[in-house]
């Protein structure tokens, strides 16, 4: 609470603005800029033709993912059924089993644990597999599978679902790879709390193949670009857009509406992430299953009741993925847009949620790797293409123009220019009249969900560079409540900006660290499974 205090005392201690301009301009004033130098440094692109351009963080992104894809013989296709049961805790005992083994104790029950196996279980990480994936998936199913997906289809057209796709399912395999990582070079100190993500297994995991100023090196960068990212993608995207239906929702225009909303957002925030890792995981292994099911649910009867128009819908992205209407720089230039939108959405090669999946309680880093795949799958594969189907059948009444320039749309009858959130609620609203009332309720859980996850994110990576202390920590955690005010005070088109950098940027050091310490995964993955085989045996 007191760091609540403390970020209320700045706020109110700022100067008043100008009647001329409302708080939400002044910030979006400061922020702009912001964007912009991010924006030109991260996003660097490479001419194909006059028209064309390809950012090399993209095509570093889908090049790794396709490598894993293929060197770990398609397992993101082969394991999922794993990954099914080990959620379900089918393999839990395992851990214990070996603890047993390895101290030599006795097995006496006391309260429940056996004895001695306590502090080895501590040891081994904080949270369940579940809770684990809940707080991942929650840091990467947010308002950029609403917003972001709304935003890829007006510029790129249907066609840019397809890719979206694509990026997702061989996404399944860097993720894998990099949350195996993240269990095998975390830190656990003496209490049991766990520091992890790829900031150590780039600095621990290269040193130990004899590259230990590069891992140190891209350890660093790692982390600074982290914080980066919790402030942009993690953060004020998520409460930007948030504050846009809550805008809508309340009929509030203009001044500094955003300011006070955002002001809400952050002290809500502020009390979920004082309690760390653990009641970040209660909070997010509840809310993610609700608004999963009712946004799901939503899109899946818009999507039934629509069920004559299905194939049409299909036709549309599957043939502009190839042959696209949209003016973004043809073929190239929608693929593009998909690859960013779904990178941006499910984060996998970014590494972010190496740092969620790391807590896990398991001796067995592959384990967690093997449950990271579903990630992906449930972000990018089933949400994201749900979303894009209500949008591109909401279309098919020719409400705007596919192809523009912008993270806005234009509605051809009005004019009008509209945000991506606002454009996934026009499309609820037109199918399910008045359904955009619940789904600001559903938008604001998926902001505030992806916000407290990524805070946690931001400040392992903060830890890292600053220290473990408890005025770093403090610190962290006032910078980052402010981004949710910068955020909900900011335009779309410079959050995004923003936003697309900062997490894409993360992709550079990360994706270098895994090409090179893919074989560590590979033994990793050997040693797990014949420890399910030997289980299996045993039972």
């Amino acid at each position: 609470m007191k760091f609540i205090l403390l970020l209320l005392g700045f706020l109110f201690s700022v100067p008043v603005f100008s009647q001329e301009q409302g708080l939400d301009e002044k910030i979006n004033k400061l922020f702009e800029p912001l964007a912009n130098v991010a924006e030109n440094i991260v996003l660097y692109s490479v001419s194909v033709t006059d028209s064309i351009k390809i950012p090399l963080v993209v095509a570093l992104l889908v090049c790794g993912a396709l490598f894993f894809t293929i060197a770990f013989g398609f397992i993101n296709f082969r394991k999922v059924g794993l990954a099914i049961q080990i959620i379900r805790g089918k393999y839990d005992e395992m851990d214990v089993q070996d603890d047993i083994n390895d101290e030599k104790v006795a097995v006496n029950a006391v309260d429940g644990d056996i004895v001695q196996t306590i502090k080895p279980e501590n040891q081994h990480g904080e949270v369940n597999h579940f809770q684990a994936l809940a707080t991942a998936v929650s840091g990467t199913v947010g308002l950029g599978n609403i917003a972001g997906v709304a935003a890829a289809i007006g510029i790129g057209g249907p066609g840019a679902t397809f890719w979206m796709i694509i990026c997702g399912l061989l996404g399944m395999s860097s993720k894998f790879v990099e949350c195996t990582l993240g269990v095998k070079y975390r830190d656990i100190d003496e209490n049991g709390v766990v520091y992890g993500g790829p900031m150590y297994y780039l600095s621990k995991g290269l040193s130990e193949i004899g590259k230990a100023k590069l891992g140190k090196a891209l350890g660093l960068l790692f982390a600074i670009l982290c914080v980066g990212a919790s402030f942009g993608g993690g953060n004020a995207f998520q409460s930007n857009q948030a504050t846009a239906q809550i805008q809508s929702f309340l009929q509030l225009q203009g001044g500094s509406s955003g300011f006070w909303i955002g002001l809400i957002l952050a002290i809500l925030t502020g009390i979920v992430i004082i309690g760390g890792i653990k009641r970040i995981a209660k909070v997010t292994e509840k809310i993610v299953p609700f608004m999963a099911i009712l946004y799901v649910g939503a899109c899946l009867f818009i999507i039934f009741s629509k069920f004559d128009l299905l194939d049409e819908a299909f036709s549309q992205i599957f043939s502009e993925a190839f042959t696209p209407t949209a003016t973004v720089g043809g073929l190239v230039g929608v693929i593009i847009i998909g690859f960013k939108r779904a990178a941006f959405s499910n984060e996998a090669g970014a590494g972010s949620a190496a740092i969620a999946h790391s807590a896990v309680r398991t001796k067995y880093p592959a384990s967690e790797g093997i449950v990271a795949l579903l990630e992906p799958f449930i972000d990018t594969v089933i949400i994201c293409t749900m979303t894009a189907l209500v949008i591109v059948l909401f279309n098919m009444g020719d409400v705007f123009v596919y192809g523009g320039y912008t993270s806005n749309v234009i509605l051809k009858d009005t004019g009008e220019s509209i945000g991506g959130v606002g454009l996934t609620s026009m499309a609820f609203d037109a199918a399910l009249p008045g359904f955009s009332k619940v789904l600001t309720v559903a938008i604001v859980l998926f902001a505030f969900s992806t916000m407290i996850s990524w805070s946690y994110y931001g400040l392992q990576a903060w830890k890292f560079l600053f220290g473990r202390g408890k005025k770093a920590d403090l610190t962290y955690k006032i910078l980052f409540l402010i981004f949710v005010i910068v955020g909900a005070a900011s335009t779309l088109d410079a959050v995004i900006r923003f936003s697309d950098a900062m997490i894409l940027a993360l992709v550079f050091p990360n994706m270098i660290g895994l090409l090179l310490l893919f074989p560590k995964v590979k033994e990793e993955l050997k040693t797990y499974l014949d420890a399910i085989n030997v289980f299996k045996t045993s039972k």
